[in-house]
């Protein structure tokens, strides 16, 4: 892979990681309901499931699903009613920490488990080997996959602690559930390229 084509990976995996999306949002109302310390296992889940992602599907997974008539479409349906689910929790959570809403926080395991439902991560991951590993060597879907996690990680970090440091300005319980609300309506709204390709 050539410098050139180095850097523009690197700067398509930073913008595609570092940009609103259902991880981030999500990872930025966690800080804010939980702070940063509490997100950590999240986060993690987030950037290790991702990366092993991307790189199966540089692997082939790409071409099960094109094999499989309308798995795109259950792709599409589950993922739909998974964000919609978090999108209601999230928007009925009004307290912070140990008072929220039990099973709110996102654990390590469902972080990971997460990116297989989450629309804008299938997105990333196929247009990074489709553009990115064109050649489909092994040396090539590593490296690619290796960039996008060294990149993810202080991406979605950023997300994390612009909750946190959120924490104060939403300490009360009115403001906290109007940030979740709109959070919620993000997120939903995360969902509008997806439903209309």
């Amino acid at each position: 892979m050539s410098y050139e084509i180095l850097t523009a990976l690197a700067l398509f995996a930073l913008v595609s990681s570092i940009t609103p999306g259902p991880n981030n949002l999500m990872l930025m109302a966690s800080g804010v309901n939980f702070g940063a310390w509490r997100t950590l296992p999240h986060a993690l889940g987030v950037c290790i499931g991702f990366t092993v992602m991307v790189g199966l599907v540089g692997l082939g997974l790409m071409g099960i699903f094109d094999a499989i008539p309308y798995s795109h479409e259950v792709l599409k349906a589950v993922s739909t009613v998974y964000l919609l689910y978090l999108a209601y929790k999230l928007a009925t959570t009004s307290s912070m920490g140990k008072r929220a809403i039990e099973g709110q926080l996102m654990t390590f395991w469902q972080a990971v488990l997460f990116q297989w439902v989450n629309p804008k991560a299938w997105t990333m991951a196929l247009t990074a080997m489709t553009v990115y590993a064109g050649s489909g060597s092994l040396q090539v879907i590593l490296l690619v996959t290796l960039v996008f996690g060294v990149v993810n990680a202080p991406s979605i970090s950023v997300w994390v602690v612009a909750g946190d440091h959120l924490r104060r300005v939403l300490s009360t319980p009115t403001r906290l559930r109007a940030f979740n609300i709109v959070m919620a309506i993000l997120l939903v709204a995360s969902l509008y390229p997806v439903l209309t390709h």
